[in-house]
């Protein structure tokens, strides 16, 4: 289901979608030249989506949401719901009502349908080749502008994990975070530690306006086992792993084994469904992947009209 946040943000976009195609937020003031020259007025219909190929459904909830605040004159019958598997010319799911509010929603559900289950159907790729190694698979920030709930929301769908949601809710030291406190301080050996010192007390000042409060997760990003070592001996909660190689990445499991066992260790950077599983084998209990929402190829879903 989708949280309260994740519905505001759809209920916006579903507004621009239609705006965009019928040049208003409103299927009765709207133009559909098309439509609207050739179909008559309040003709009944039902048509289905039908997947055109095998994966991971996901988009339905704003298919739903589409339907219940935009046009209400439609009834959308679901067969399978988010998170479900499908298989080609599988029917997802079929609108009953008049065939111009059919046809002018069509586009908007199919965008929708079409983007997140790209997004679900390839997370679930990337979970599948880390199945067994006890490696998750977490998203990234890397997310198309306006859709971000959407996107993580999909990829939960396929079997991943959620990464922080944004700036707000979230602690992470990046390379160009430690670059420019390192220029700031007299003696740069101490840029790590005081970097987390200073994450941590402003986490206590602050607590009351974070999501997480107190409990807000502080990460590093480290490059090299020098950077880790020095990491491992702080209290940070997550160490990530940036572009190391897994020859590299076993040493740095190995490490962590021996001075903190209770940190997680994440890996990150030119991820890829060959490169994977060679990654999760190495210990590492997270990998980030921004491909899952950066880089996921549209999923074919079609509209047809039931004549029978």
């Amino acid at each position: 289901m989708l949280d309260h946040e994740t519905t505001s943000d759809c209920l916006k976009l579903i507004a621009l979608a239609m705006t965009e195609d019928i040049g208003a937020a409103n299927i009765a003031t709207g133009v559909d030249c098309t439509t609207d020259a050739i179909v008559p007025t309040d003709t009944f219909a039902r048509a289905s989506l039908v997947s055109r190929a095998a994966g991971i459904v996901c988009g339905i909830e704003v298919c739903q949401l589409a339907i219940h605040h935009f046009s209400s004159r439609l009834k959308l019958d679901v067969m399978v719901a988010d998170g479900g598997t499908i298989e080609p010319q599988q029917t997802i799911a079929t609108f009953a009502g008049p065939a111009r509010d059919i046809l002018i929603m069509e586009r908007t559900c199919l965008n929708f349908l079409g983007r997140l289950s790209g997004i679900s159907s390839l997370t679930r790729q990337f979970v599948s080749a880390v199945a067994g190694t006890g490696a998750q698979v977490f998203d990234t920030r890397k997310t198309t502008p306006g859709w971000r709930r959407l996107e993580k929301y999909a990829v939960a769908c396929g079997g991943g994990y959620n990464h922080r949601m944004g700036l707000y809710d979230a602690v992470l030291i990046k390379d160009n975070h430690l670059a420019f406190f390192s220029s700031q301080l007299d003696d740069p050996q101490t840029t790590i530690p005081r970097a987390i010192e200073l994450a941590r007390q402003w986490i206590v000042a602050n607590q009351s306006e974070l999501p997480r409060g107190n409990q807000t997760v502080v990460q590093l990003e480290v490059d090299t086992l020098e950077q880790l070592e020095i990491g491992l001996k702080t209290s940070c909660d997550i160490i990530l792993l940036d572009n190391m190689t897994p020859a590299l990445m076993r040493q740095a499991v190995q490490l962590r084994n021996q001075l903190a066992p209770q940190m997680l260790l994440e890996a990150s950077g030119g991820v890829n469904l060959q490169t994977i599983r060679s990654i999760a084998e190495t210990g590492v209990e997270r990998i980030s992947v921004g491909a899952l929402t950066h880089s996921a190829i549209n999923f074919d879903i079609g509209l047809d009209w039931n004549f029978a």
